[in-house]
């Protein structure tokens, strides 16, 4: 018989104990640094995410609690929500929410990363939100497909092809933190295969001679990474 995972009891911990104790675990050094990572501190301890990261792990994986964490608003539940989160019990319609919920590069790129990366529905919603007009859903988008891309080891190159459009059609949105993504994502896909390299790097070199501004910096910052010789030798290497 499978050994079942072992999850934490709502009986035990609830989130106002949690919030409490990322109180405690918050410093003012940590608080006073996220300016500088573009980071809102408004709602925010100042809690290291390693920190968080220990004390996600201590918890375990809890569905329930990582929805009551979230409707704190609280920077470090919200981070914490999406390690402790159960991939197969998150919904779409949760997904749109926290979605539009995303006020930093932090909390979204930590989402994608750690959870939504991992449902269903993620494929979905990377063709979703691509052509949204907010700036951090649009960037959940791309940050998406640049997590499919590293962790997601079975999905056909194929798949990863039919992105290219998308990135292509939203490098001339000048918004730092779209067109950061869009390149984290195009740089992501070219890492997976030589045939996506190859369709990445011809993609990337034609934005970088475009017209507008945004794609040229995308295009180039793709360019410099996806040209680097240990990335080409280790897609040549066999298998």
């Amino acid at each position: 018989m499978a050994r079942r995972t072992k999850r934490a009891q709502p009986s035990v911990i609830d989130a106002d104990s949690v919030v409490a104790t990322l109180r405690r675990l918050a410093n003012k050094k940590t608080l006073d640094g996220m300016a500088r990572y573009a980071i809102p501190s408004d709602n925010a301890f100042g809690v290291p995410v390693n920190v968080m990261q220990k004390l996600a792990k201590k918890l375990g994986r809890h569905h329930l609690l990582a929805a009551d964490l979230w409707a704190t608003g609280w920077y470090e539940a919200r981070m914490l929500a999406c390690f402790l989160d159960e991939p197969e019990r998150v919904t779409a319609a949760q997904m749109e929410r926290w979605c539009r919920d995303f006020d930093s590069w932090a909390i979204c790129d930590t989402a994608c990363f750690h959870l939504f990366d991992r449902t269903p529905y993620a494929w979905r919603k990377v063709e979703q939100w691509a052509s949204r007009d907010e700036e951090f859903v649009k960037r959940t988008s791309f940050a998406l497909m640049a997590c499919l891309a590293l962790h997601n080891k079975t999905a056909d190159d194929e798949w990863f092809a039919e992105c290219l459009p998308l990135i292509e059609r939203a490098a001339d949105d000048d918004r730092n933190f779209v067109k950061k993504g869009v390149s984290w994502a195009l740089r992501s896909i070219g890492r997976r295969s030589l045939e996506l390299h190859r369709a990445a790097v011809a993609l990337a070199q034609g934005l970088a001679i475009s017209k507008e501004r945004s794609a040229r910096w995308i295009g180039k910052d793709a360019l410099r990474d996806l040209k680097k010789p240990a990335v080409v030798k280790r897609l040549k290497a066999p298998a």
